[in-house]
């Protein structure tokens, strides 16, 4: 997969890419309702015998349109993003840098300089694709240029609401993760390093590793979780219990935390690179009135853990 990035202006010498079937979004996710809009960009790709590309921006819009509600961590971090899409056998993703100075362009320069000037014989958005200063342009705009042809996905339908990674996020922050789990069509994963703790939790029978995420992600909200893990060079998918929250049994005012208690394993895996798989939600952050009441519920959590992951 070749990463091609544009900037604006735009002086990128693409002279040579070849002709490409491209999907247009942000796709942060990468959600069911992205992967429609793929797998269509995919089909007509083979169809007309065209690279498969996706196209994309990076940061996120509203870090420059809306400094109240930017969005600065993310489902699928920019990295995770790529790993995610050259997973799906793409050739070419183009990723725009989303500056100041591009968010004013003129929708039809965007699409002349950006989309036309990329070789981009075949556009693939959904249905509520926007573009150009103030998202002017709409999927409306796109199908009236003749030197490509613009195809359409309607929206992904989960129940009687549209799949979105707004609404993902809104679940991950109400406890809801079998929902999001849902709409991304797999559990949640966050990459991390396991790094040095304070090793409260072996003393207490249940040592943990903790987690410090390796990009901005978007965390779950605070509570116990079961999960599954996987090392980097290990091929074993290891269950156990995910704590995320500030350990108010012990602290006031402590950073939030990443605790996977992993069941019948006693390695030391600090340095290691790992990544959590977020199934299940067991229960809220609670602060607990000693050592022991704290034993019982991180016990009777592991419990429901087990539970919950005995088809994993």
């Amino acid at each position: 997969m070749e990463i091609i990035k544009l900037h604006y202006p735009n002086d990128e010498a693409l002279s040579n890419i070849e002709p490409s079937a491209a999907a247009l979004g942000f796709f942060d996710g990468l959600h069911l309702g992205h992967i429609d809009v793929i797998d269509k960009m995919k089909e007509i790709a083979k169809k007309r015998g065209l690279k498969k590309a996706v196209m994309t921006f990076d940061p996120h819009p509203s870090v420059v349109l809306d400094p109240k509600k930017q969005r600065t961590t993310y489902l699928t971090p920019f990295d995770i993003k790529m790993k995610k899409l050259e997973e799906l056998d793409i050739d070419y993703v183009f990723v725009i840098n989303f500056s100041s100075a591009f968010a004013g362009l003129d929708k039809d320069y965007f699409v002349k300089e950006y989309i036309i000037g990329s070789k981009i014989k075949e556009v693939i958005a959904g249905f509520d694709y926007t573009y150009g200063k103030k998202g002017s342009g709409t999927v409306f705009d796109l199908k009236q240029y003749d030197e490509f042809n613009t195809t359409e996905v309607s929206k992904h339908e989960q129940g009687d609401a549209k799949v979105s990674t707004t609404r993902i996020r809104e679940y991950l922050d109400n406890h809801q993760l079998d929902e999001a789990n849902k709409a991304l069509g797999r559990a949640y994963d966050i990459e991390g390093i396991v790094v040095q703790g304070e090793k409260r939790g072996r003393t207490i029978g249940f040592p943990t590793a903790n987690i410090e995420p390796n990009y901005r992600y978007f965390m779950p909200a605070k509570g116990s979780y079961a999960v599954t893990m996987t090392i980097e060079n290990d091929d074993t998918l290891y269950k156990g219990v995910a704590s995320v929250g500030v350990k108010p049994t012990f602290h006031e005012n402590a950073r939030l935390t990443t605790e996977v208690y992993i069941f019948d394993f006693s390695r030391d895996i600090y340095g290691e690179n790992v990544t959590v798989h977020w199934h299940h939600f067991v229960r809220g952050e609670e602060k607990f009135d000693g050592i022991e009441p704290l034993i019982e519920a991180i016990d009777s959590d592991a419990k429901i853990a087990r539970r919950m992951l005995e088809d994993k």
